[in-house]
């Protein structure tokens, strides 16, 4: 049997889903291809270890799409400021921001995965020119007008346009054969959540060490908090293997913490995921075009890897709204266009985190003093500080 539509989209995370949605609403007919046994998301009170730190261009995103409004906002919480620390006992070096200075309402919005997907499958039931198919695909094929996705059940699956968001793994790149750079950081970024005894006043706080990789604590609704540790393998394994209250007992140390004492959420859960630089050498193909991670995986330290793929939908919409008379959405020159107005970006972000990695995991004593002072140069500088902080809400301010 063969299902056609106007675009495919192949993933079943959250910026699949989102650009599943945002091809629905602009008016196309879309088929989402979810794996044959999809992950399910279990409704369950307690709180999500992986959580995102969604920008403007994300929420801005999502509202139009009318999802925003639908997630559960008490379990939303607004960084107001960002602290980012040196390493060292002494004069570390210490960068602050904050959304008063910045004008705006908020430098980011902390969301539960589990909040993003439970909302977008809502949306998705409702969309009325979505199919959402389940199965394995097994090869690709492009034709000059059309694209195919065939799928171990016999069902083929045609479109003008295929999008590829299936992941830092993606099955979609593969098939189009596009060649990558990939640098594995041997770290594994060690996520879970924290009860605190003092308030944390919306302010997301990171520390940068040489030997124990990057330290993130972003603030979760209520007193608590959210850790993602950067931590090198070997530190990893050791985090992974002792017990939660040791790990809160680790983050109690970490020098100007002010959270007080951290206790472990009920129900206790901690993760590890393993970190890597990937860069594919294109975002496009005939007939198909890659968001989200599969078109890029940047190091978390900035935070950025979701809004990336946030941006990457954001613009595709765009660039297909404009695409003119006589064009169909999966045109060679829509595709084009896609491709050049991202491609800065992403490799501007690529570029920063990659070098922030290597900058600050450097040991060498008087590069480590220069990076603190840079720090405390950059937080006396207004105009320096404006320009990163409109890279961080994802537009200039």
């Amino acid at each position: 049997m063969t299902v056609q539509s106007d675009i495919c989209v192949v993933g079943n995370g959250v910026i699949g889903k989102v650009a599943a949605l945002g091809c629905a609403q602009a008016g196309y007919s879309v088929t989402l291809l979810t794996p044959s046994d999809p992950a399910q998301v279990a409704a369950t009170d307690g709180w999500d270890v992986r959580v995102y730190a969604l920008n403007q261009v994300a929420h801005d995103l999502l509202s139009s799409l009318r999802v925003w409004n639908a997630l559960n906002a008490t379990r939303i919480a607004l960084v107001d400021a960002m602290v980012i620390h040196g390493d060292g006992e002494r004069q570390a070096g210490e960068l602050r921001f904050d959304a008063y200075g910045a004008r705006v309402d908020a430098l980011a919005w902390i969301v539960e995965d589990r909040n993003l997907n439970q909302a977008l499958d809502a949306a998705l039931q409702f969309a009325p020119n979505v199919r959402i198919v389940s199965g394995r695909a097994t090869a690709l094929h492009q034709g000059l007008e059309r694209a195919s996705v065939a799928l171990d059940n016999d069902e083929v699956l045609e479109a003008a346009l295929v999008v590829g968001a299936d992941g830092g793994h993606s099955w979609v790149r593969g098939q189009c054969e596009i060649d990558l750079d990939y640098r594995p950081y041997h770290q594994q970024a060690v996520v879970a959540n924290f009860e605190c005894t003092e308030p944390h006043h919306g302010v997301a706080a990171q520390w940068f060490t040489s030997t124990e990789g990057v330290i993130a604590l972003l603030p979760l609704a209520g007193k608590r908090v959210s850790l993602v540790w950067s931590a090198p393998d070997a530190l990893a394994e050791v985090l992974m293997r002792e017990p939660l209250a040791m790990l809160a007992e680790r983050l109690s140390r970490l020098p100007t913490q002010k959270l007080g004492t951290l206790s472990p959420l009920l129900p206790e859960n901690v993760k590890a995921l393993p970190l890597a630089l990937i860069r594919p050498h294109a975002m496009t193909a005939p007939r198909v075009a890659l968001v989200g991670d599969a078109a890029h995986v940047v190091h978390p330290l900035a935070g950025h890897g979701m809004n990336l793929g946030f941006a990457d939908v954001a613009v595709l919409l765009r660039v297909m709204a404009a695409r003119g008379p006589g064009r169909d959405c999966g045109d060679a020159r829509v595709l084009a266009n896609y491709a050049r107005r991202r491609k800065e970006e992403v490799l501007a972000m690529l570029i920063a985190t990659d070098g922030l990695e290597r900058l600050f995991a450097a040991e060498f004593e008087p590069l480590r003093m220069a990076r603190n002072l840079g720090l405390n140069l950059v937080n006396h500088l207004p105009v320096i500080k404006r320009k990163l902080i409109g890279h961080a809400l994802g537009r200039p301010i």
